[in-house]
């Protein structure tokens, strides 16, 4: 089973902390014994009764013979000093055992996390598609807790056992008639709490379950908080994630219906025993009932110490059936046989020399039937771009994908100065690529921290260099605290040029020899665009570059372009070669970017005429502000201010305008 192969990982992990926890409880349980066994004829001693042993077992003749030697007027001093140093000791060895069982289970569940951690940053990125972030943190969370739970509740089972052991023990060498009776009695509790544990098992998987679907739409949630709130859905979140909460709270509470059942119907059933052992030792005894009264005695007061223990072993089996759904989670989500692992070449990456060369590259998503890719030939020479179009689901972001081995392709290789990429050691392969891609990860960080992923070491001074090379530095020195102005979840406290500014930046930073761009600009305004645009020209310039681009205009000076469609190269040519053959590329140039001449020509004087009308407003505001400037007319630091951003609004609106004038005017040319 599932926890039985956790136990064994965590004994032979920590076998002296485990060794040490079974030795103090059975040093509690052996001290707890002795006192409770003794306290009966002590007691009578110290009362100045007379302490019949006549028909006792050895055991407590034993227990007793030390006292025999002592002067009547200090035995019962000293046999109730022994009874106290033996509570004493039993207190003492419960409360280092729970120190030692609470740092076990501290250690387990740092080494439980770490190793949930390690084995998620070292799995192929292919898992992620296959699971929901909020499972995975459930698991990382209240399952490994619940499981963590699940050993300390096996070690409380093991020192109870112990315990339980000790005192039966007790009871055989006292009466083994009268203990064959209570085995009895306690057998048929046993059997009533065993529905109890049973039920405990199914509402503990269904715990886990809930646990699991409420984490999921939690995260869900505040992921697409912007959507939720756009849509005015936050009423209906609301509603499902309360009853989310209610039936998660409902199986809780059914559990603990069951659990708590225990103790009351183990606590009567004991009385019920001790009642029952008192008429029978009556009737069996019934002659001698006055010459074993110190045996009866001392029976029933060991009987009634063992009761409470069996309570407490009764709902440690029920917590740890109530656990077992969490340690299978656990188990498997730890096993590594099970998740696909990338294969990890031994030869460090070091620089390329000649090209990429993507040699029949076929490729399908792992459970996936379609084939997504289909006898990719391409080659990128080093230093040059090649830029992949097509229409959507064309393969464009799957082949980039495959570059940097996120995905192993199922037919073909692509190799490096004809090195096979599965060859080269993964980390250092991938530490020499940089990938932007329209969807850019920030993090919750500084500035400068989001710009220096890549190099943590980076200095000041580099960090600083490779924001102005993407065009960054100006809006960085605006924020609150400039680089060290946190920028919220995922950025959110920026804009979208802003952001891909900052992911350009930190491409720069990290210098890469292989450079990836995954539509970088697709998402942005014309201002944002041409700013990236710029950036992008810089970091790709003499850099061995993979572009993929839905805006034809941002790969037009390409070196070479591939025209994929269905995962299938169908064209290959620079940007005049492809519209020179007048198919599949010219298609989707002339859908972007042209007009039928007569459209256009109708349309031209209207656009001339705004045109004029934009240009004229931006540029007398722009020259108003400025002649202030020059004139020195500014009375406070404020005002210059003022009109040095305005100046500079107006020149950004006037970029805007003439830009959108090109675009609407243009055709495509052979």
């Amino acid at each position: 089973m599932s926890s039985e192969n956790l136990l064994i990982k965590f004994v032979r992990r920590y076998p002296v902390w485990m060794l040490m926890t079974i030795l103090l409880g059975f040093s509690g349980a052996l001290f707890n014994g002795v006192s409770t066994t003794l306290i009966v004829p002590i007691l009578l001693n110290f009362l100045g009764q007379k302490v019949d042993l006549k028909g006792a077992p050895p055991l407590i003749g034993r227990l007793m013979s030390p006292f025999d030697g002592i002067p009547e007027d200090y035995r019962a001093i000293v046999m109730a000093g022994t009874i106290l140093l033996a509570i004493i000791l039993k207190n003492v060895a419960s409360y280092v055992g729970s120190l030692v069982s609470s740092s076990l289970m501290r250690a387990l569940t740092s080494d439980l996390r770490e190793d949930g951690l390690k084995l998620l940053l070292e799995v192929d990125y292919e898992f992620f598609g296959q699971m929901k972030v909020g499972d995975l943190i459930n698991r990382l969370g209240g399952e490994i807790g619940r499981t963590i739970g699940m050993v300390g509740t096996t070690l409380r089972i093991v020192s109870i056992s112990i315990t339980i052991l000790v005192f039966v023990g007790l009871l055989l060498a006292i009466s083994w008639q009268l203990t064959i009776v209570s085995t009895l009695l306690l057998g048929l509790v046993a059997l009533v709490n065993q529905q109890s544990i049973s039920r405990s098992k199914y509402f503990g998987k269904l715990l886990s379950d809930m646990s699991k679907a409420y984490s999921i739409r939690v995260l869900e949630v505040l992921n697409g908080i912007r959507l939720v709130k756009a849509t005015a859905n936050e009423d209906r979140e609301y509603k499902l994630l309360r009853k989310l909460i209610r039936e998660r709270e409902q199986a809780d509470y059914q559990s603990q219906v069951h659990s708590a059942a225990i103790s009351p119907v183990s606590e009567v059933t004991g009385i019920i025993t001790l009642m029952g052992i008192v008429i029978l030792g009556r009737l069996v005894f019934g002659n001698e009932i006055q010459s074993i009264s110190t045996v009866l005695l001392t029976y029933l007061l060991v009987l009634f110490r063992l009761l409470p223990f069996i309570t407490q072993l009764n709902n440690a089996r029920s917590q740890l059936a109530n656990t077992v759904a969490s340690v299978d989670i656990v188990q498997d989500f730890l096993r590594r046989d099970n998740k696909p692992f990338m294969k990890n070449g031994s030869l460090p990456y070091k620089e390329i020399s000649k090209g990429i060369h993507f040699n029949n590259i076929t490729f399908k998503y792992p459970n996936h039937d379609k084939i997504v890719l289909k006898d990719i030939n391409l080659y990128l020479p080093r230093g040059t771009t090649l830029a992949l179009v097509g229409g959507s689901g064309a393969g464009k972001s799957t082949l980039a994908d495959i570059l940097p081995r996120f995905y192993d392709p199922i037919g073909g290789c692509i190799t490096i100065d004809d090195t096979d990429l599965r060859d080269f050691d993964l980390k250092s392969l991938r530490s020499a690529m940089g990938i932007v891609s329209q969807d850019t990860f920030l993090f919750n960080d500084s500035v400068r921290n989001n710009i220096a992923y890549g190099r943590p070491d980076a200095t000041d001074e580099e960090v600083i260099g490779a924001a102005k090379r993407a065009n960054a530095y100006e809006f960085i020195e605006k924020l609150p605290k400039g680089f060290d102005t946190t920028i919220g979840d995922r950025g959110v406290l920026l804009s979208g040029g802003q952001r891909q500014r900052l992911a350009i930046a930190r491409a720069l930073l990290q210098d890469p020899d292989i450079l990836i761009l995954d539509e970088a600009t697709s998402a942005l305004d014309t201002v944002s665009e041409r700013l990236v645009q710029q950036a992008i020209d810089d970091l790709s310039r003499d850099r061995t570059t993979l572009v993929i681009a839905h805006r034809l205009s941002t790969v037009q000076n390409a070196h070479q372009i591939a025209v994929l469609d269905q995962g299938r190269v169908v064209e290959t040519g620079t940007h005049e070669e492809l519209l020179d053959k007048d198919a599949y590329y010219a298609r989707l140039y002339s859908m972007q970017f042209a007009e039928r001449p007569e459209a256009v020509f109708n349309r031209n004087e209207e656009i001339r005429n705004r045109l004029s009308y934009e240009v004229r407003t931006r540029l007398n505001t722009m020259i108003g502000s400025l002649r202030l400037l020059a004139d020195d007319f500014i009375d406070t630091p404020e005002e210059k201010d003022e009109l040095l951003e305005e100046s500079y609004a107006s020149a950004i609106s006037l970029l805007n305008t003439i830009e959108l004038f090109e675009n609407s005017t243009k055709l495509p040319t052979k």
